[in-house]
Parts: C-alpha cells; structure tokens; sequence
C-alpha cells in the first residue's frame, strides 16, 4: 500500500481546519486520522508529544505540527488558486493572537474565570477592521480567496457561533457575507464530514474523500 501523509485532526478545531482547507485546496491525499481529544492515540502523541491537532506527519516520517505550517508545506506542493500570493501574516497573527485570546474568554467564561461580553466587544473591533477590508476587496487581500482567508474564517465562524443570533444583527454585511459565502462553498463541506475517533488497525481513511 502507498505510503501517505497521516493527518491528525479534531473536526471542529479551527487549527485543525484551516489545515485540512489548505491540504484539499492542493489536492494533496492524506490518510485521516480523526482524534478524540479526551483520549488522544499514542500514535499521534509519539509523533508529537504537544497533543494538539493538527499533526501531519509525512511519508518520509517528517512531522509538521503547527496548523500555518501544513498550509504552507500543501500549498507549497500545489496551489491551483493561488493562495500564497493572496496571504497577511500580521492579520493572520492578530487572528491567531489577540482575537483568538477574546474568542477563548467569550466562548469559554467559565474556564477562563472572564467576563464574556467584554471579551466578546474586544474581539468584535477585528471583526471591524475584517468588515474595512472586505467592502473594499471581496476577500481579505483581493478579490478571490487566498491563505488569509482560509486562516482567518474558521476562527470568525467559532466567533459567529457563540450567539448567532447577535451575530446576525450586526452592522457587519461584508463579513457576514463572506463568512457565508466561505461556510457554504463546496471546499468546505468537504473538508467538514463527520467521522468516528481513529484506532489503531482501523481500515484507512482518505482525505479528501
């Protein structure tokens, strides 16, 4: 049997989906290997001691296991769109930094001890300064979608979740629309199916199906 990537991946985990939107955007094959974080396999925890998805780990026995990483090592195999032409690495940091920390403390008060709605007005300026960008280009850096949009948007959609229907009022037509737009495409239905936890001597599961 040809040997594969293994992929590592919790399907909500915003990390891990933005890795599996890079790794179907460049076609690349990957052997699916779904984790249930509460018991994480000691095959994924021998590869990458962190415990965190997503984890890749190559034919060759490299293991990439930072979520920008995987993007760009897929990309970098393949990027019919072009995606790395369309990528901010400080907007993507802002993501990954500030607004991500409001995310936590707004979803999760009573595991971070905060005040979600104060966390939840913080992270609402990124999503300000998203609405700019986006009623002047379409995409976050252009007219078509690229890196950052793919790094940023599961991060919005866990934000949009918390309360919907708040969400839903905002003055935010540009991010709401793009936010849709992304959540609806094909890419991400197929990067988005429901599967059981891997075990090991489980029959191989091909990503993307």
């Amino acid at each position: 049997m040809t040997a594969l990537p293994v992929l590592y991946s919790f399907r909500r985990c915003p990390y891990a989906m933005r890795a599996r939107l890079a790794l179907a955007a460049s076609g690349t094959v990957c052997e699916l290997r779904e984790v249930k974080l509460a018991a994480k396999p000691a095959a994924m925890l021998e590869a990458s001691p962190k415990g965190t998805v997503p984890v890749l780990v190559l034919a060759g026995g490299t293991v990439i296991e930072q979520s920008l990483e995987v993007m760009h090592w897929a990309l970098a195999q393949n990027d019919p769109e072009g995606w790395l032409e369309r990528d901010d690495p400080a907007l993507v940091a802002r993501n990954d930094g500030a607004f991500k920390h409001d995310l936590d403390r707004y979803k999760y008060p009573g595991r971070h001890g905060s005040d979600a709605l104060v966390h939840r007005e913080s992270g609402l300026a990124f999503l300000h300064d998203l609405e700019a960008r986006l009623a002047a280009q379409g995409q976050l850096c252009g007219a078509e979608r690229g890196l950052a949009d793919m790094a940023v948007m599961p991060f919005v959609r866990q934000f949009a979740s918390v309360d919907a229907d708040w969400f839903a009022r905002l003055e935010l037509p540009n991010v709401q629309r793009w936010l849709a737009g992304h959540v609806e495409s094909a890419l991400f239905g197929a990067v988005m199916g429901k599967f059981a936890p891997w075990q090991d001597g489980d029959a191989r599961l091909l990503f993307p199906a």
